[in-house]
């Protein structure tokens, strides 16, 4: 048993935390997969339809980047579900393993945090597209810092991103 004053062991390297919807995963892409029924229904909160994240695909370059950026950093996919889908928890888990392995030597077996509270876990980075939401405001009140992901963000694609944070690893 440790003593509370010591720091856990770690590898050594940098907290790498990634977001899923809109930064790992194009939310975009699994309408064209969902009855028009259920999106008229869920037509205000269409993360709450039944099974739609099992449907995404990945963001352009992500795939690679969390490849290339593995040995250099302790990454985390760190991700809000939806309160009132619970499936969505699953689909999230099932997506990673999907596109990154389901065995022990992938690069995100059992990195998987839901929250939706992102600014309690501490880290040195966040890539995430919505810099206002879930905490991630706050993330940096434990000196980590935010990527802002995508259009409109300091980094508006994966291999900008790769390319800052491995001068930074």
């Amino acid at each position: 048993m440790t003593e509370l004053s010591e720091k856990p062991v770690t590898s050594g390297k940098k907290i790498l935390y990634i977001d899923m919807d809109g930064t790992l995963v194009d939310f975009q892409t699994a309408f064209p997969h969902v009855d028009p029924a259920l999106l008229e229904k869920h037509a205000e909160h269409k993360d709450d339809i039944p099974g739609i994240f099992a449907h995404m695909q990945p963001m352009p370059g992500a795939i690679e980047a969390v490849h290339e950026l593995a040995p250099l950093f302790d990454i985390y996919v760190l991700s809000t579900a939806p309160w009132a889908n619970p499936t969505a928890w699953h689909d999230k888990v099932e997506w990673i393993q999907k596109h990154f392995g389901a065995e022990k030597d992938g690069p995100l077996y059992k990195r998987v945090i839901l929250s939706h509270h992102k600014h309690l876990n501490r880290g040195d980075f966040l890539v995430d597209d919505r810099p206002h939401h879930n905490g991630v405001d706050r993330f940096h009140e434990h000196g980590g810092e935010v990527i802002h992901f995508g259009e409109g963000g300091s980094h508006q694609t994966w291999p900008e991103v790769v390319e800052y944070l491995k001068e930074r690893a």
